[in-house]
């Protein structure tokens, strides 16, 4: 009996200790996580790379594109582990992807997406979800690979996306990030600011929402005291309830609504994170509308403003299961919202069937009514 008491003592010293070094483990990682996490401060001025010197003219056909390039990671067969959805019939389905397969997919799908835009010959491209040094993209310098695809092109990048190590999933985390918004412009950029969008400063929640931001890049017009100003922006996606995408959305209509009123050209583009073409219900799917679906109509935004948005394609696919069409759902959330003296010749979706990414970049042609 005393050999067993004694046993039993042992066995509980060691669970004891055990426990404890847990805590303490799970307790030195939360102080980690909280002493590398900061929010960039607001208005922060950026530096224009390469920047050109030619000016943007009144009444003159430009062309410009918006790709979320999803830091390279989404093949047909990459998930993502964040999100979860629903088929018709009741089933549930999780994500379980936080890494891109290998470098060479990050490669291979970076390289897919540039093709994809530099066939356009756009004078001015945005890009989301752009990785410079992360984990989940084994460290391929997305923005660099850009640039080289840009040469003749005024160049920015503004972070929104820097954190460090998520050890979550727990047998394969998604690691460190840095990852942010990049613009390319073949015309001069006299200065590019970076605003802070509103985020969930919750605990948990601000590692997984981003350092949200938008980008107010200011363009000369040839002959003109008045300028062109184009905003390149990622809003939230995870946010129960919508109240950080309504104050995001709230600050951004103050933005250019103060810049319409100086009598500038406004176009704001990127990935909304809502559906900006009610498209809901509008591709083929095997799976119900997921809760993240957020709507944005004409009564959401200023006056003198409008969405220009295609419905040909969708921009969106679903990432809690791989990818196959007609199954997962799919919705518009990429495209641009305009001032009413930008003329709008044609939007266009452009259908890659979800090939680089779990987006699919959208085309515009557009003219400043002089």
């Amino acid at each position: 009996m005393a050999t067993f008491k004694k046993s039993l003592k042992i066995i509980s010293i060691v669970l004891a200790s055990l426990i404890g070094l847990v805590v303490l483990i799970l307790l030195g990682y939360l102080i980690y996580l909280s002493c590398q996490y900061y929010r960039i401060e607001d208005n922060t001025a950026l530096d224009v790379t390469n920047n050109q010197s030619s000016y943007v003219s009144l009444n003159q056909s430009y062309s410009i594109s918006t790709y979320n390039i999803g830091f390279g990671a989404y093949t047909h067969d990459f998930d993502f582990f964040m999100d979860s959805g629903e088929m018709l019939d009741g089933t549930k389905t999780s994500g379980s992807g936080s890494r891109a397969e290998d470098k060479q997919t990050v490669l291979d799908n970076t390289n897919g997406a540039l093709e994809i835009i530099q066939a356009l010959n756009t004078d001015f491209a945005f890009f989301q979800e752009v990785d410079t040094r992360s984990d989940r993209s084994h460290f391929v310098n997305q923005y660099e690979m850009l640039q080289q695809g840009f040469e003749g092109y005024s160049s920015i990048f503004a972070s929104n996306f820097h954190s460090g190590f998520l050890f979550y999933p727990l047998f394969n985390p998604h690691g460190a990030v840095n990852s942010g918004i990049a613009t390319f412009s073949k015309f001069n950029i006299s200065s590019s600011v970076r605003r802070s969008f509103p985020i969930d400063t919750g605990f948990f929640q601000k590692f997984f929402d981003l350092d949200r931001c938008f980008k107010v890049n200011r363009m000369p017009i040839e002959n003109s005291d008045k300028e062109l100003v184009l905003i390149n922006l990622h809003m939230s996606a995870y946010d129960e309830g919508g109240v950080i995408r309504a104050q995001q959305l709230q600050m951004l209509s103050e933005v250019i609504s103060a810049e319409y009123a100086l009598g500038n050209y406004v176009i704001a583009g990127g990935d909304w994170n809502h559906d900006i073409a009610d498209s809901a219900n509008l591709f083929e799917t095997q799976q119900k509308v997921p809760d993240w679906v957020a709507s944005l109509s004409q009564d959401d935004i200023p006056e003198h403003f409008s969405f220009a948005s295609a419905t040909n394609a969708p921009t969106c696919r679903s990432t809690d299961m791989p990818y196959e069409k007609g199954v997962n759902f799919s919705v518009v959330l990429d495209g641009f919202l305009v001032s009413d003296n930008v003329r709008v010749v044609e939007v266009t979706n452009i259908d890659t069937d979800f090939t680089f990414s779990d987006h699919n970049p959208v085309h515009m042609t557009f003219e400043l009514v002089g």
